[in-house]
């Protein structure tokens, strides 16, 4: 319970692990196109008090533990955190439009799973450990910064 967050009325604890996939696993998050994702995840998380609590960006996919709101839920974080990303990455890289034709840079689906304490460091554990990661862009992964 050291670790509740709360609202206006409320006192919570809730943690998600999330995972996307590109359409068709293209390995397109390299370079400044990973960069730049990371970006649009920690603004989008900002924008709805979302706090990450760790992640990872490799060629195909994004893996992060997010500590929500109890008034957002898992299919609405990723609506937001997929449709804000696909957009502004398709419009910014021109590259990225011939391979995701159609306007969809990631799959329908997704993965998503709750946590709770004991889970929390075998899944930071996990994330850190993915082979492939990119590397970071002077942060600390995608925490956001304390300002």
């Amino acid at each position: 319970m050291e670790r509740c967050r709360t609202g206006p009325h409320s006192r919570f604890d809730l943690k998600y692990h999330f995972v996307w996939i590109t359409k068709y696993r293209k390995g397109s998050l390299t370079g400044e196109v990973g960069v730049r994702s990371r970006e649009l995840v920690r603004e989008v998380c900002r924008t709805y008090e979302i706090e990450i609590l760790e992640g990872s960006i490799t060629r195909d996919n994004v893996r992060v533990l997010l500590s929500c709101p109890s008034n957002i839920s898992p299919s609405k974080v990723t609506q937001y955190i997929k449709a804000k990303r696909s957009r502004k990455l398709l419009t910014e890289f021109r590259h990225l439009q011939k391979m995701f034709w159609g306007r969809h840079l990631w799959a329908r689906g997704y993965f998503v799973a709750s946590s709770g304490n004991v889970m929390d460091e075998v899944i930071m554990e996990y994330i850190r450990q993915q082979e492939g990661t990119e590397p970071d862009d002077g942060g600390d992964n995608f925490r956001l910064s304390k300002s």
